[in-house]
């Protein structure tokens, strides 16, 4: 008869808890749970619930992964609607305040790099102050050299860094703008081909790629750079701008955003073409997402959809399932 170790070469393994990373197609016996399970992939991708931030607001911005990002500044999105200054860590269930504040209770700001190494830069109104985290203390980093708010977010690391495009009040105009962070100071990078504000960032400095955005209207335009100059690439397939995002240059990931209202809208690409993806529960923009993480593992948090957190799987990620005999 045909046996499982005489097909894989071993028996079955008991575990106390459920291994980690999976192999798809391992079957083991969770003595704890006294269930056998079985590691699959997802054939399609989905949102589902995570943990609700401590503080409520908007037009905030954040950096770091789905299981380890972080949030900061913003706006209160009741009354007072005041400027907030709060630092919030997540680790894939729950959120908590930190006691490293941001630096400047700020708006309409933006930020990339990891949880434990972030940048903060620009916001309302016209600012050029650039923060640095390290994990638990933010500090002063080099000025931007035109301030701005609402520009790119998530191209990048803390120490190679994009701020793309944006928005000049007093000028009232969307700036084609873009300069480079090395750690220490800002220096002027290659122009975008179209001014826009609330663009939708993904990448690094080398291989970055700015989707949407908007001026006197939302705009689908997309943009890839390579480290020299901005092409226009494919359109995303809706119009809109403060939306989430996350990912590489071609693989990423963009959510939610305001074209007339916040929408629910997930869209993947693959730098050559944009696919639909399954929509987020609750309708977000302004909101904080995961630069540092993949197309298939985002992060959606609050924005206008309060206090609200959504996690992203895509399709072939690995699952563990319960094996039954219904």
């Amino acid at each position: 008869m045909t046996t499982y170790k005489g097909i894989n070469g071993f028996a079955v393994q008991s575990l106390a808890s459920d291994p980690s990373p999976l192999d798809e197609g391992q079957v083991w016996y969770n003595n704890t749970s006294y269930a056998f399970k079985l590691a699959a992939v997802t054939t399609a991708g989905a949102w589902a619930s995570g943990g609700n931030v401590n503080t409520a607001r908007t037009t905030l911005t954040g950096a770091g992964s789905q299981t380890a990002n972080l949030i900061f500044a913003g706006q209160l999105t009741n009354p007072p609607y005041g400027d907030q200054s709060a630092t919030e860590s997540y680790n894939g269930s729950s959120w908590t305040t930190l006691p490293a504040s941001y630096p400047t209770a700020v708006g309409n700001l933006s930020g990339l790099g990891t949880q434990t190494a972030a940048l903060g830069f620009g916001g309302y109104p016209n600012v050029t102050a650039t923060n640095e985290y390290d994990g638990s203390t933010w500090t002063s980093g080099g000025a931007l050299g035109t301030g701005r708010e609402l520009c790119s977010a998530n191209i990048g690391t803390q120490t190679a860094g994009l701020a793309a495009g944006g928005y000049i009040r007093g000028s009232e105009v969307s700036t084609t703008a873009v300069e480079q962070y090395n750690g220490t100071s800002w220096t002027t990078a290659p122009s975008l081909n179209t001014g826009l504000y609330g663009r939708c960032g993904s990448g690094t400095q080398t291989a970055g790629l700015a989707a949407g955005g908007q001026s006197t209207t939302t705009s689908t335009a997309t943009e890839s750079y390579n480290g020299t100059s901005w092409t226009t690439v494919t359109a995303r397939p809706y119009a809109a701008g403060s939306a989430m995002g996350s990912g590489t240059q071609t693989a990423a990931l963009n959510y939610g955003g305001n074209p007339a209202g916040a929408v629910t809208t997930t869209v993947s690409y693959n730098g050559t073409s944009w696919a639909s993806q399954p929509s987020m529960s609750v309708a977000k923009s302004m909101g904080g997402g995961c630069g540092a993480g993949t197309s298939g593992a985002a992060l959606a948090s609050n924005g206008s959809g309060p206090g609200a957190t959504e996690e992203f799987t895509g399709a072939g990620a690995p699952v563990t399932k319960t094996i039954t005999t219904s």
